[in-house]
């Protein structure tokens, strides 16, 4: 099917770039549309081309990057919208997002279920996301918001606190070879010492 070229007020071109015109912001935090609709129902098309000259390197210089901030507040968001979900505080790392959370539910498993998958809607696949619905738990996330990847033993801290919320309901296994969490069965996470037939963590089963 030959290729409609009559399409200059939807596409731009930008190099070895053709996108929709008037791209957002990720996350269209102003609520811009992507065109000249007033809705914000627009979908999101980019494609990009190889140069026809053998050799050429295209250089798209730095790359956007995750705002794992903005992130943070957009699942805050989401979260504080679910039934039986009043307040909720979220950190967001380099591969992990937790969120702890004030619930006056009365089926803790679902809601931490509807909580979980309100995050991985959000972030990339590859995140794992751990919930406590415990309210306590907000100041032990809030002393991370300043830290970064590079922090002094922070792989260590983070398992810390990660172990605690898994003594909360984390809500179903997402499938049959990924637990709640997010995390693949067999995956090597040495450091928590978990059991992933069920994703329970070893020091919280039954006796």
């Amino acid at each position: 099917m030959a290729e409609d070229n009559n399409n200059g007020d939807l596409y731009r071109r930008n190099g070895n770039t053709i996108n929709v015109t008037d791209r957002n912001d990720l996350y269209n935090v102003e609520g811009v549309p992507n065109g000249n609709d007033s809705r914000l129902n627009n979908f999101g098309y980019v494609r990009h081309q190889k140069s026809p000259i053998m050799g050429d390197r295209t250089s798209y210089g730095a790359l956007p990057t995750l705002n794992r901030e903005r992130v943070a507040d957009l699942i805050s968001k989401l979260c504080v919208q679910l039934p039986n979900v009043n307040d909720a505080a979220t950190l967001v790392t380099d591969e992990e997002v937790l969120i702890a959370y004030d619930t006056d539910t009365k089926n803790r498993l679902e809601t931490a279920d509807q909580v979980k998958k309100t995050a991985l809607s959000v972030v990339p696949r590859y995140y794992h996301v751990y919930v406590a619905d415990d309210p306590r738990m907000m100041k032990e996330i809030e002393r991370f918001g300043r830290l970064d990847s590079n922090s002094q033993n922070i792989d260590q801290i983070l398992d810390t606190t990660i172990k605690d919320m898994l003594k909360y309901p984390q809500g179903r296994k997402l499938s049959d070879g990924e637990n709640a969490n997010g995390e693949m069965i067999h995956e090597m996470n040495d450091r928590l010492d978990r059991d992933f037939r069920d994703g329970t963590p070893k020091e919280t089963k039954a006796k």
